[in-house]
């Protein structure tokens, strides 16, 4: 790495501004677990996302955090609110890490319906509501389609223990209904239809559909019971969305309901357990050992884990003093709350068994998880397959003269898309020419084609490097796909008009994002998912793309096309795990050490405002920070109050805001946009997000927007900046991982300055700790639906 100096002035720095949120302002919190720093596999994930004391939020901006964490989930219970955060709850200044607030880690970008960006509140429904009402539109579809498959299939044959005897229960509740897992041993799915012509329609208007708010009675019913309790009253209206009509009544019969509601942990809904029930109230009692099974699962989901494994989550459970786990495992699977599966282990370099006594003795994996999660992956495994299946046996004219008309990875990316419904493509930002260059072909050849990024940020650049072409029609977002605000329409049947569809930034989509758009593609289309395999994954649970890269399912164009300059070639060599040093004649890379946190953040201070300005000729607007938290001295709050007084001060008379605040704003969980306030009126908070116009509604203020010259890596994924300030304090060295440090260093075009304080914690993460592990069932259900290629 380039040496110390370059373009930061001198200065002691050791007296520097130290405001905003304190080392210990988050320490009690009840956040969630980490997605890719401070947070493990198994049993270790679920105790890190009970005991973690406050996380980063990585999808958007309301729940602040001392490590980098996917707290940022959409509330696992379908509540009216979103997950991330801060809530008053009873859990002594605990932070919410499912529940309230509107930062998301499921990355689900909402179905047809959902507003668009930029539209505020149009119709009094806020533009999160209306994404949360469209995911619920496309499972429902998602969920009938799969309805339509065959009967019933036996499973569980080969297994014995605790896995029969859950098996067994489950069986015995559900009356023989379908396992998911099972689903796979089925024949592949017959083609639909056949692609629609390459004809645009007319593009649908986006239908706005509110969720139905709680009706005052409920509230009030809940209210009661909470007070009574001793907890918060404020938390009447999550809790009465959450448990429905009947809330107050079904909370005071099974008080340990009141872990559904994000932010509460099974202390503190023990404390209002006995409250309610008094000498009644017990750890061994079965509603406890049901309601804590449910929280580890969804705290777990914020992790990033679609399922557990059997064992760690009975350890899980022992730990959150659950006298009998077994029994509480089999109780929530009895109520449905919770699905089991197995899935048979393979062994590198096993034979195939070869009879069936062989293949009764075949290990097999045993897992938990919660529905949602499940239904989306195993619907995503049976849409991927679909693609493959369904493709005409020749590529035809249009896609042999695409082909034709690219040369280099470009060609060989081409060529892959042309005789395959699903191709990988691999690659760093430089290569994100390939991929541009397909689109740009497809469509001069007739096809209907499009691209979606995973931000706006990531939509302007691949826009800029198509030839003639109007962006508006040819690239657009995720989220902007899924909801009919962006791309082509949708046929009678509900798939997108498209004959391609690559996905950029694809190592952010999560299992219920991936689902939709797939589910949403014809019989006989193309998708190509690209993306830098390096990056954080996703913020919502799911490592879609790693799956699909070790499944090895489908083809795989590798780009060789290197990032350019100092900055590249230093992400490069952390990309392998080696943290090199660079040669940086025009101070394209910069190293600042710090001692301590306040020293970071007055260093921090000096290069956005003054340094990196005067030296490189970056102006402050144009200049990104980045750290691993929320919290703590020299995370994103005490970073955002120290520069807001240096380059906007003002009193923040608009819930702490003022004209020419940079902001990040959070829409729907899952996304973060920054952007930068205009004014506030008696209808919100106005902004500008990425060149459009949006309102916050006063009361989304709080919970969906934050002060954003400082983001965390996962805030920032997806999209660059010209500068980047990244801030390494000592107290991060714990949090830090390989895909972190190269997210935060890759967000940086020209020039990239390192507040390091570290030490030596800084190679040692980019050489020995790679991604945090999680546990999913992708790559198995995929091994079983495709043939190697």
């Amino acid at each position: 790495m380039a040496g110390a100096g370059g373009a930061e002035d001198a200065g002691s720095g050791s007296s520097g501004n130290r405001t905003g949120a304190a080392a210990g302002d988050d320490a009690a919190g009840g956040a969630g677990a980490a997605a890719e720093a401070g947070v493990g596999s198994g049993a270790e994930a679920v105790d890190s996302a009970a005991t973690a004391g406050g996380t980063e939020d990585p999808a958007g901006a309301g729940s602040p955090g001392d490590t980098e964490a996917a707290d940022g989930a959409q509330a696992p219970a379908g509540g009216g609110a979103e997950a991330g955060a801060e809530t008053p709850v009873a859990t002594g200044g605990a932070e919410a890490a499912a529940g309230a607030g509107a930062d998301g880690g499921t990355g689900a970008a909402g179905g047809a319906g959902a507003v668009p960006e930029g539209a505020g509140a149009a119709g009094g429904v806020s533009e999160a509501e209306a994404e949360l009402a469209a995911q619920r539109i496309e499972r429902e579809r998602i969920e009938r389609r799969k309805a339509e498959k065959g009967g019933p299939v036996a499973a569980g044959a080969k297994l014995s223990g605790k896995a029969a005897d859950l098996l067994a229960a489950v069986r015995a509740v559900e009356s023989g209904e379908k396992p998911v897992a099972a689903v796979f041993a089925e024949p592949a799915p017959a083609p639909r239809r056949p692609a629609p012509e390459p004809v645009r329609g007319p593009r649908p208007t986006p239908a706005v559909v509110a969720p139905g708010a709680p009706a005052p009675e409920a509230v009030e019913a809940v209210r009661r019971v909470l007070t009574e309790g001793g907890a918060p009253d404020g938390l009447a209206p999550q809790v009465a969305a959450v448990l429905g009509e009947n809330a107050g009544t079904t909370l005071r019969e099974d008080p340990w309901q009141l872990l559904r509601v994000g932010g509460v942990r099974p202390d503190r809904a023990d404390g209002f357990a006995r409250a309610l029930l008094g000498a009644g109230c017990g750890p061994d009692d079965e509603r406890r050992g049901r309601a804590v099974t449910v929280w580890l699962l969804e705290q777990a989901a914020l992790a990033g884990h679609t399922a557990l494994e059997l064992p760690a989550l009975t350890a899980a459970l022992a730990r959150q003093a659950v006298p009998d786990p077994d029994t509480a495992v089999r109780s929530a699977l009895a109520e449905g709350e919770a699905l089991v599966f197995q899935d048979a282990l393979e062994e590198a370099g096993a034979p195939e068994p070869q009879d069936t006594e062989e293949e009764r003795e075949r290990p097999v994996r045993v897992t938990v998880g919660l529905e949602r999660y499940a239904l989306a992956e195993e619907s995503l495994a049976d849409g991927l397959a679909r693609l493959v299946n369904s493709l005409a046996p020749e590529p035809g004219q249009p896609w042999e003269a695409a082909a034709s008309a690219v040369s280099g990875g470009a060609a060989e990316l081409a060529r892959a898309v042309a005789g395959h419904g699903l191709v990988l493509h691999t690659g760093g930002e430089a290569a994100r020419a390939e991929p541009a260059a397909l689109l740009g072909a497809a469509r001069t050849a007739g096809l209907r084609a499009f691209a979606a990024c995973h931000t706006p940020d990531g939509r302007r650049r691949l826009a800029a490097l198509l030839d003639g072409e109007s962006s508006e029609q040819a690239v657009g977002t995720v989220a902007g796909l899924l909801s009919g605000t962006e791309g082509p329409g949708r046929d009678a049947e509900g798939a997108l008009e498209l004959d391609l569809l690559i996905v950029l930034d694809a190592p952010q989509l999560d299992v219920e994002a991936a689902a939709m758009l797939v589910e949403s593609l014809p019989d006989g289309a193309r998708l190509v998912l690209s993306g830098d395999p390096a990056v954080l994954w996703s913020a919502g649970p799911g490592r879609v793309f790693a799956d699909l890269l070790a499944a090895r399912v489908c083809p795989q164009a590798v780009s060789r096309v290197p990032d350019p300059g100092p900055v590249g070639e230093l992400v490069s060599g952390i990309g392998v795990g080696e943290l090199n040093q660079v040669a940086a004649p025009g101070k394209e890379v910069v190293i600042v050490p710090v001692r301590d946190a306040g020293e970071a953040v007055h260093r921090t201070v000096q290069l956005v405002a003054d340094s990196v300005p005067r030296a490189i000729g970056v102006p402050a607007d144009q200049t990104v920070v980045i750290t691993p938290g929320h919290g703590g001295a020299a995370g994103t709050r005490a970073l955002n109050s120290a520069l807001k007084e240096r380059l906007n001060p003002g009193p923040g008379r608009f819930g702490g805001f003022d004209p020419g605040d940079r902001v990040a704003y959070s829409p729907a969980p899952g996304r973060t946009v920054p952007g930068v306030v205009v004014k506030a009126d008696a209808d919100g908070l106005h902004l500008s997000c990425a060149g459009a116009p949006v309102v916050v509604p006063r009361e989304r203020v709080e919970s969906g927007v934050r002060h954003g010259w400082a983001l965390t890596a996962h805030q920032a994924v997806g999209a660059r900046w010209p500068a980047a300030v990244v801030v390494l304090p000592g107290d991060a060295a714990q949090t830090l991982s390989r895909p972190w440090v190269y997210t935060a260093f890759g967000r940086a075009d020209r020039h990239l300055s390192v507040v390091h304080g570290v030490d030596q914690a800084l190679p040692k993460a980019v050489a020995e700790i790679p991604a945090r592990p999680r546990t999913t069932r992708l790559r198995d259900l995929l091994r079983t639906q495709s043939p190697t290629p």
